[in-house]
Order: structure tokens, then C-alpha cells, then sequence
């Protein structure tokens, strides 16, 4: 079978350093919770109908971005070993590699035709190296779309940052392009340990044992639910659970229908790891620009009593009382146990997939809506980067990396704004071609973005 040729065509590349000198010796120290996401990648992508950048060489935002990247030297720095064995950043300002393509067809004939894994191609990686004293952990790829449209495309490794760090890093790049304040300046140290220990632990535990699991090809699909679709979901949903929010209703709903997808006596799936931002669960609340990760893993499964499919109210209460319950003892826990397993011997967790995944980005809707964004007018953090006034992305797309085995559902803003939200589920591709014609997901009339399947 010929190997179908990209639409993305890389014709320039070079190395972003900051502006400003950074101090000799200094490292950026990784947390053991940081450590813990090695096998895992980034990849965010954002999506303008109108390019900021017009011109056709990378000189329009290099300032900007070399300026902006003197505030993040943990990002221009390069990946080490210490002599107890942990992985630290040498912030010694090697640089950024950044890329520049074009894209031979329109943005909107990209976001209707494109597949889930082509996608990737508006993103620049290269697995690490077993030297990475020269390897980029932070890569941008910027995107030029027939017809004036542009994709900026963000990769790192997750053991420098979670999904809510890059999104800050990018926003705070466009503020200062528009030449306003750092709405979230950047923090990089702030000590997370406590000495606490509850079960909670055990989850964690469990995935840095599990068995190497079978190659199996994935894929993702991307569907947008509107703001009037959810509503409407919602007001029936509050009847007998008041305060669900879109995540418990979506959430859900996808674990349902994927668990339907399972052949029987699949355990794996009647399990569901719930991954939360726990910054502002944590008092006093860690910045929204703290820099790493800063995220909450915990285990819902359903019991015999549950039965085999939940309805939908039901499943939505069954997440909604889950994440509520959720406490700071409990994350301390978890960090500290991270902490205490931290170093070279550490091993390697799979955090996302070996049960089926759930990501919420509900906290960055809270930054700047109402309570659980229940606010028809509220806008995400990731729809505020705007290199341009008023010109927000028309989409962002969100891709973690190494992902298999059961797979993974993202629950993220949409667009629209409100209680709209987008989801990109990565499963098994025989899987995914069944999901997009469920019957129940279809009943919320749901517009498939970059639905290029076979």
C-alpha cells in the first residue's frame, strides 16, 4: 500500500533562545509527581482563522517569543541526570526548536477532512535520546493554512508540564506579543510534600506494576457538543443530582458507551481514572501559573449492584459525587508518595490508558467564568490566547502522548464558550469508528471535528 504523502511540509527551522542572560549553574529540580509522567508527551494546538504572524520567515514573533522565554528558563534548558539520579533541567538556555510549515489546503477543509492522527503532523517531536544534553524537550511548529489561517503547535515532554502549563505558556507569550501584563506569570518553585499517607496510593502503585500491554493501533475522534445541546442535558441531569457539571454529563456518557464497545468481561473498563488540576483544591490554592504538573489521578469503578451499563443521570452522579469528593489530604497524598519513590530506580507509570482515561479541563473555564462554568458568556483560558485582539483560536486540540491499552477521553472548552465543550477520545481505530456512530452520542448532535476516518 503507498504511503499517503503529509499536507504539511516543513520549510524552515531554527533555534529560539531568550533574550536576556541566564544565571551560570542554575537547574530547575522536577518533582517526583513530574517524573512519574515520563512516558507520557504533549502536544496543544491552536487554531486562527486569521494568521498573526503574515509574514513568511519566522522573524514576526521571534522577538516576542525569545523575550518571553527569558521568564521560562526551565523550558530553553536541557534535560540531565543529577548525581542521585533524578532528572533535572539545566537551565543553560539552549533554546527552543521551533519550525515553520505550510499546509496545502484551507483550515476549514483541514478541520473537516483531517484524521486524528494526521493532526500530529502541526506538531514537532523527536523521542528523547539517551544523551538529551543537546535534545529540545520544548518544540513550537508554526502552521501556515491555505488561505491565511495558521496553526500553532506546542510539544514538550509531560514531565516538565501538564496540559493547564502549556496552555499558560502560550497564553502568556500572546500577552506579551500584544504588549498587556502576564495575566499568570510563571512559578517554578514551590515545594509540594507533606508527609501524609492514605490508601489513595494504591492506584498509583498498581500502574508502575502493570503488565506491558498489546500493540494495538489507536486513533482519536473529536466531537463538539454545542452550548444549548448541554444546557439542555444539564436541566434534565439536575432534577436528581444538582451541581453536575458538563464534564460529569460527558464523562460519562462516553464511559457508557465505550464500556457497550468492550467485549464481555473486560474489568478493565468498568474502572474509569479521573484526572483532575488540582490547583485551586489545594489551600491556599497553588497559582494557575505554577509551572509542572499538577494533577490528580483517582480510580471509579463500578460494582456489582451497578450492573453492567449505568443509565445516563445515573453515571453522571456517580462521577459528580467522585470528583466532589476529591480531597487535599488525598492529593497530598498522592505527591507525597511520588516524593517518596522519586529517583533513577523510580519506575515508569503509565498514567494514561492502561484503564480507561478521563481528562477534565473544567478548572480553566472557572478561571474566568461562573461557578463550574455554568455561564452562558464565560470564555476558557485556552480560547483567551490571542496573538491579535479579538481574534481567538476557532479551535484547540489537545493530544497526549504514548497513550494505550484502554484508551482516553478529553473533556475541554469549545469555541462557542458557555457550557459548550469540545471532547477527543482516543481508543483502539476499530473502536473509534463504532463510538462515531453511537446512537446516544449522535442524540446530542455533536459536530465531528477533522472526521477524516476510513
Amino acid at each position: 500500500m503507498a504511503e499517503v504523502k503529509s499536507r504539511v511540509n516543513v520549510y524552515s527551522k531554527l533555534t529560539v533562545v531568550s533574550s536576556r542572560p541566564i544565571e551560570p549553574g542554575k537547574t530547575h529540580r522536577l518533582s517526583g509527581l513530574d517524573q512519574s509522567m515520563g512516558l507520557h508527551t504533549l502536544h496543544t494546538i491552536f487554531y486562527y482563522r486569521v494568521n498573526p504572524f503574515p509574514n513568511s520567515d519566522l522573524t514576526n514573533h521571534r522577538a516576542s517569543l525569545s523575550e518571553h522565554l527569558s521568564s521560562y528558563p526551565a523550558v530553553t534548558g536541557r534535560l540531565a541526570r543529577a548525581e542521585d539520579g533524578e532528572w533535572v533541567v539545566k537551565c543553560n538556555d539552549a533554546g527552543v526548536r521551533t519550525l515553520r510549515a505550510k499546509v496545502v489546503t484551507t483550515i476549514d477543509e483541514w478541520l473537516r477532512s483531517a484524521r486524528g492522527s494526521e493532526e500530529l503532523d502541526l506538531t514537532a517531536w523527536e523521542d528523547m535520546p539517551d544523551d538529551p544534553s543537546i535534545w529540545s524537550p520544548f518544540r513550537i511548529q508554526i502552521n501556515d493554512f491555505e488561505g491565511g489561517g495558521l496553526a500553532i503547535g506546542l510539544s514538550c515532554t509531560h514531565m516538565h508540564a501538564d496540559l493547564t502549563s502549556l496552555i499558560s505558556l502560550v497564553k502568556s507569550w500572546a500577552e506579551l506579543h500584544r504588549g498587556e501584563p502576564i495575566s499568570h506569570p510563571p512559578v517554578f518553585h514551590r515545594q509540594l510534600s507533606s508527609n501524609t499517607n492514605t490508601k489513595s496510593t494504591e492506584c498509583y502503585a498498581k500502574q508502575s506494576k502493570a503488565e506491558p500491554l498489546p500493540q494495538v493501533k489507536m486513533a482519536t475522534a473529536t466531537f463538539r457538543f454545542s452550548n444549548s445541546i448541554i444546557k439542555q442535558c444539564l436541566s434534565q441531569i439536575h432534577v436528581t443530582c444538582p451541581g453536575a457539571t458538563p464534564f460529569d454529563a460527558l464523562a460519562a456518557l462516553f464511559w457508557m458507551r465505550i464500556l457497550k464497545l468492550k467485549p464481555p468481561g473486560n474489568n478493565h473498563t468498568r474502572k474509569l481514572s479521573i484526572c483532575i488540576d488540582f490547583r485551586r483544591r489545594m489551600n491556599p490554592p497553588l497559582p494557575l501559573g505554577y509551572f509542572g504538573n499538577a494533577l490528580h489521578f483517582s480510580q471509579l469503578s463500578l460494582n456489582a449492584l451497578d450492573g453492567d451499563i449505568l443509565g445516563h443521570v445515573a453515571a453522571t452522579r456517580l462521577v459528580h459525587l467522585h470528583v466532589a469528593e476529591v480531597r487535599e489530604e488525598e492529593i497530598w497524598s498522592t505527591i507525597d508518595w511520588f516524593e517518596s519513590n522519586r529517583g533513577q530506580s523510580m519506575p515508569l507509570f503509565r498514567m494514561y490508558g492502561s484503564e480507561l482515561t478521563c481528562v477534565s479541563l473544567e478548572h480553566t473555564i472557572d478561571v474566568l467564568g461562573g461557578e463550574n462554568g455554568n455561564n452562558d458568556t464565560c470564555q476558557s483560558l485556552m480560547y483567551e490566547v490571542m496573538f491579535k485582539n479579538d481574534e481567538r483560536p476557532v479551535h484547540v486540540s489537545c493530544h497526549v502522548g504514548n497513550v494505550e491499552g484502554e484508551g482516553l477521553i478529553t473533556i475541554l472548552p469549545s469555541s462557542e464558550g458557555g457550557l459548550g465543550r469540545t471532547v477527543m477520545v482516543t481508543l483502539p481505530e476499530e473502536e473509534i469508528d463504532k463510538l462515531c456512530e453511537d446512537e446516544a452520542i449522535l442524540g446530542l448532535e455533536p459536530t465531528m471535528i477533522m472526521n477524516g476516518r476510513k
